[in-house]
């Protein structure tokens, strides 16, 4: 989808949008999120200062219940912060500045593969001849050349999501947001679908922000790994992952520092994970 923003977001700077690649695209400052729910306050996420670079891809780890999805949702326009403040930066007024993946398939059913992709720029009347040949370049990257004809009915589950995936690259986004993409797939398409992201993104470097539990996802993906605390959500850790590009999702996990940073990154986690399980669980 095209999110359009909802809530109040702030363009950064005239000096800050001229600036080299590189310069913050997303900036969140002391930003919180409060849901009122039967005349009850339940505080999502409080105090969150996160700074994303251009061309970054970033993921968010945390608990379940830690606001993870809510800061993804609020970044996208689809729930308004109720504190603090959020900035993005359009560098490039003529392509969209967001677009986002879901964890559920979002996919039309009534289009076909082609017309799903081809949507969002159909949807900002680009010209046929350009929108025929992006979607080719895309389905071509995703392996579904071949289905672009199919419906979504015809195809499993992993193939939804390499729909949707091309789908949000062929719109052309500055930003990239996704929630859990693959949380619902095996192992082997999982890997598949996250090399096929990877090499997608090592040709655009768009600003990635994604979701996901597993800490390993994080490090075969991310440039940076957010660790966030239990309910109410604060980062508690930003970790650099200098892991070597192009990576591969198995080759990964044999690099020189993955294990110490698998490491490091369930350290932070498990407090946080063990802080949402009752009481008589953990004793």
């Amino acid at each position: 989808m095209n999110a359009v923003t909802q809530n109040p977001v702030l363009p950064l700077p005239i000096a800050d949008l001229r600036a080299p690649a590189r310069t913050p695209q997303i900036i969140a400052r002391q930003l919180g999120k409060e849901f009122i729910s039967d005349g009850r306050s339940v505080v999502a996420l409080q105090d969150v200062n996160i700074v994303i670079e251009q061309g970054q891809f970033c993921c968010i780890v945390g608990p379940s219940g830690c606001g993870k999805t809510t800061l993804l949702r609020i970044v996208a326009g689809l729930e308004t912060h109720t504190s603090g403040e959020l900035r993005l930066a359009h560098f490039n007024q003529t392509k969209p500045l967001l677009s986002m993946v879901f964890q559920e398939q979002s996919i039309f059913p009534w289009m076909t593969v082609e017309g799903n992709v081809e949507y969002g720029l159909r949807m900002r009347k680009v010209p046929k001849a350009e929108r025929r040949d992006t979607v080719r370049h895309y389905l071509d990257k995703v392996s579904l050349t071949q289905f672009a004809g199919s419906y979504p009915h015809q195809l499993s589950g992993g193939m939804k999501q390499r729909v949707s995936i091309a789908r949000a690259f062929a719109n052309d986004p500055e930003i990239l947001l996704m929630d859990e993409p693959f949380a619902a797939l095996d192992e082997q398409n999982k890997a598949i679908l996250q090399e096929e992201l990877l090499r997608i993104w090592e040709e655009s470097r768009k600003t990635v922000l994604f979701i996901t539990h597993s800490i390993d996802e994080a490090l075969v993906l991310s440039d940076r790994a957010l660790v966030m605390t239990a309910r109410p959500g604060t980062l508690k850790a930003d970790i650099a992952v200098p892991l070597q590009r192009p990576r591969g999702a198995y080759e990964i996990r044999s690099s020189p520092g993955y294990a110490e940073l698998n490491e490091r990154m369930w350290k932070e986690l498990r407090e946080e994970v063990m802080n949402t399980r009752p009481q008589k669980e953990i004793a």
